[in-house]
């Protein structure tokens, strides 16, 4: 165990960082740290990465560095020595719509090696994680898991809702607004005007959509404090809780409490149970396997799944509910929710998180709190069970997934539309080339097919502007923001690119889906997909180099969370333990 000495000093014999600070031959490596301003007493304390993910390139970064900085002052103050760097992000309603999108799913993993790179190369020995947008923070969190040393995840912060005449928005609502203005419902004037006014400053989307999707689970799971998730960005009392993370992190090096001590199965129950108490998105199901991969978790879509179909749905957010993300903290944010769900026995209390203490230590003084409508009791839900349901069938052998939190369209059968990509079925829809019934397929957009697994939220989105999304389901290889509405399928496996029955679909087919059942099927003869196969070859993609090329050759099934390594099944040697 790592242990500070009776002055104070610390024992490095064992730390990452001692390979980069002590002894005659590490005098060159020392002169780059004095050359930028440290002293001899911060060379010889542990070395903390602050990662963060700060960017210009959407308002849910813009607000990170800030956050960092106080990280660092956390750290300092409990006595160890950090060291801030950046990763990247890419932001999906900025990437949305267009062949930036591709770009996404690519991007959760080079967050991940990129912060895995940093660390290694510096020999740094623990890790705050700074993040605010949809892949940052399971690209984050998978970096800790892989890494295994102390870490500590905090969460950016969602936007504040924006105002517009009387009401909330969010930037769903100008998603949604394209559509209606396609269907001559919103005049191009007040479209305008509402972008203007939707999103007001820092902060990620301000719904349970992906982004506070994962936030949720940072807590739920264990590597996050508590109530850390729930401020906006905006608040500069935000700023309170990244100190206390940065102290937070030396007290785990302390302790040499780890990411895998805390990331257990158990640990993974809880975050599904969040995903589903919350009505959170789809996108949880992806994200959750790949974090348990790199900790050698076997946890898949039908165990994300399976634990939603059991639990009670109980947070009333945007899109299926009433109240925007800042509503959840004002209302207890995550230990108010995680203490109905523990009291009621839906989640495991003896699970360790970062506070050092237990989840059942952390919740004993939360008081339910009857003033408020967000969070309901849990056994009062809003449904009784989880916001996120799982669909097989001989449409989809691996499975797929859809949000059916405040869904009521949720059995289907109809015609198939097929459309190869997003952007074809986008046209279709914007022109209202499309019947009531129908069941529109957009394939090729699968993590290898795609590549890169697209959302598909302009299409959805319009869809429901337009107005007659319980009359029409869309189904998909690809992906689904955490704002889409409707009867939207994602994530069918095998994709269409390797040759699943999605590619066999033509115009025309029946389709029959039934969400409270589980069960979404292709009524074509079994012997006449055999013969569709015989005559079906995977599509050549417009990528043949680059790091969307690099993503399509490595990545796994959507369904075990679209991986693009061994994981800890391959791992030799924990870099927490060089």
């Amino acid at each position: 165990m790592t242990i500070r000495k009776p002055d104070g000093t610390w024992d490095k014999s064992k730390l990452p960082s001692r390979h980069v600070t002590e002894g005659p031959a590490r005098a060159p490596h020392r002169s780059y740290y004095y050359a930028m301003g440290l002293g001899s007493r911060e060379i010889a304390q542990p070395f903390v990465g602050v990662a963060s993910c700060w960017n210009e390139a959407a308002p849910c970064n813009t607000a990170l560095m800030r956050q960092a900085h106080a990280v660092s002052a956390g750290v300092k103050q409990a006595g160890a020595t950090p060291r801030e760097f950046c990763t990247i992000t890419v932001t999906d309603g900025v990437a949305m719509g267009h062949e930036g999108m591709r770009s996404s799913l690519v991007s959760r993993e080079v967050i991940a090696d990129s912060v895995e790179l940093t660390m290694r190369g510096h020999g740094y020995d623990a890790l705050v994680g700074v993040a605010g947008c949809d892949k940052s923070l399971p690209g984050m969190m998978m970096a800790m898991l892989r890494l295994n040393i102390p870490s500590v995840f905090i969460y950016g912060g969602s936007i504040l809702p924006g105002r517009w005449r009387g009401r909330d928005v969010t930037v769903q609502d100008i998603f949604e607004g394209v559509g209606k203005f396609s269907a001559g419902q919103m005049s191009l004037e007040d479209l305008c005007d509402l972008e203007q006014h939707a999103c007001p400053g820092d902060g990620a989307c301000g719904g349970q959509y992906t982004a506070n999707t994962m936030a949720c689970v940072s807590e739920a799971i264990g590597l996050a404090l508590p109530l850390s998730a729930a401020l906006p960005a905006a608040y500069e009392s935000r700023d309170q809780y990244a100190r206390a993370s940065g102290e937070a992190v030396v007290r785990l090096l302390e302790q040499n409490i780890r990411p895998r001590d805390i990331c257990t199965r158990e640990a993974f129950e809880n975050a599904a149970v969040v995903v589903a108490a919350t009505g959170g998105s789809t996108n949880g199901a992806l994200h959750l396997p790949a974090m348990a991969h790199e900790c050698g978790i076997e946890f898949s879509l039908r165990d994300v799944v399976e634990i939603a179909r059991r639990t009670p749905y109980i947070a009333d957010l945007m899109p299926g509910g009433r109240f925007p993300a800042k509503a959840m903290g004002e209302a207890g944010g995550m230990p108010m929710l995680l203490k109905t769900l523990l009291d009621a026995g839906f989640i495991h209390g003896d699970v360790m998180t970062v506070t050092g203490k237990t989840m059942r230590e952390n919740l004993k003084d939360v008081v339910w709190r009857g003033d408020q409508e967000v969070i309901r009791p849990a056994n009062n839900p809003l449904s009784p069970t989880g916001g996120v349901v799982g669909l097989w069938g001989s449409l989809a052998p691996d499975g797929a997934v859809v949000k059916v939190a405040g869904l009521q369209h949720r059995v289907h059968r109809g015609p198939a539309r097929v459309f190869d990509g997003e952007e074809a079925c986008f046209a279709a829809v914007e022109a209202r080339d499309y019947k009531e019934g129908d069941v529109l397929v957009i394939r090729y957009e699968g993590p290898r097919g795609g590549p890169g697994m697209r959302e598909m939220l302009s299409t959805t989105a319009a869809i429901y502007g337009q107005g007659i999304s319980d009359k029409v389901a869309l189904i998909t290889d690809g992906r689904f923001s955490g704002a889409t509405r409707g009867l939207c399928i994602g994530h069918v496996g095998p994709e269409a690119q390797v040759g699943g029955p999605i590619a066999l679909v033509k115009d025309g087919d029946i389709i029959s889906i039934d969400a409270d059942a589980g069960v979404i099927d292709l009524e074509v003869d079994p012997i006449e997909l055999e013969n569709r196969k015989r005559h079906w070859k995977p599509r050549q993609t417009d990528y043949g180099s680059g790091a969307i090329w690099k993503f399509a050759q490595g990545v796994g099934p959507a369904h075990l969370g679209a991986v693009t390594h061994p994981g800890m099944a391959g791992e030799r040697k924990v870099y927490a333990d060089i």
